[in-house]
């Protein structure tokens, strides 16, 4: 444990050693506020943040990528991946300990959007376990949108293919619940497989959560998911350690 702490304060600290993660952070928060206004907030004059999580999956989509593109590419493309391993760590901390880091960022960005919760109450009483599944929920959905990008940085050297990669996993494992989508796996895919896709998607487990339902099915599929990701990822950085 003391492994991964010492990568994952690493990590976290190199995010915001250059102006990169600050910037990353800045867009974010402008545009959940930009999308959040746009989406009539505070003419409906609702006490919840339904506004905020509807536009969350679109905003994760590309926020995300980009706070994860750099994890493995970036020691890659340096060639710091050799060092990093003549180190007394093992994949597995490695990968944890900067995933981790990831999370804890995209953490920060959700702790940041509590100018939301102080406008919902405001505007109302809002129910508090809502909001607190709510942002449990986006703190799932950021998780496993995390372990596809932290996946997809392992590669490859560039960042900008990490980044345009995992848009498109993303996109795919998110809306694969979607009408037109749906209609589009069922010229490729079994029939009986159609339902299994659909049960999948990030946001069908999301909105749940995010309606103040809180069901093992829903933490147990992002736990599985993201614990399966990172495990393929520990295959694909050791199988490159070895080639280097």
């Amino acid at each position: 444990m003391q492994t991964v702490r010492a990568i994952l304060k690493r990590e976290f600290r190199s995010t915001f050693t250059t102006s990169m993660g600050y910037v990353i952070l800045v867009v974010f928060l402008v545009l959940a506020g930009f999308l959040t206004i746009k989406g009539r907030f505070f003419e409906m004059r609702q006490a919840d943040l339904r506004v905020f999580f509807d536009n969350l999956p679109l905003l994760y989509l590309f926020f995300v990528p980009a706070a994860g593109m750099r994890l493995w590419a970036e020691e890659r493309k340096a060639g710091t991946i050799e060092f990093l391993f003549t180190q007394p760590v093992t994949v597995a901390q490695a990968v944890i300990g900067k995933f981790l880091a990831a999370w804890l960022f995209v953490a920060v960005a959700l702790l940041l959007t509590a100018p939301l919760v102080i406008a919902v109450a405001w505007l109302g009483n809002p129910d508090p376990f809502v909001i607190a599944t709510g942002y449990l929920g986006a703190f799932l959905l950021g998780g496993a949108y995390l372990a596809v990008s932290i996946f997809c940085s392992a590669l490859t050297r560039s960042q900008i293919v990490s980044f345009v990669l995992s848009i498109g996993m993303i996109g795919l494992m998110t809306y694969t619940d979607s009408p037109a989508v749906l209609s589009w796996l069922a010229g490729i895919v079994p029939p009986y497989l159609i339902d299994a896709l659909a049960d999948m998607s990030f946001t069908g487990h999301f909105e749940s959560m995010r309606r103040g339902v809180l069901e093992f099915r829903d933490l147990s599929f992002y736990g599985i998911l993201i614990a399966a990701l990172i495990s393929v990822t520990c295959l694909v950085v050791d199988n490159r350690r070895e080639s280097c």
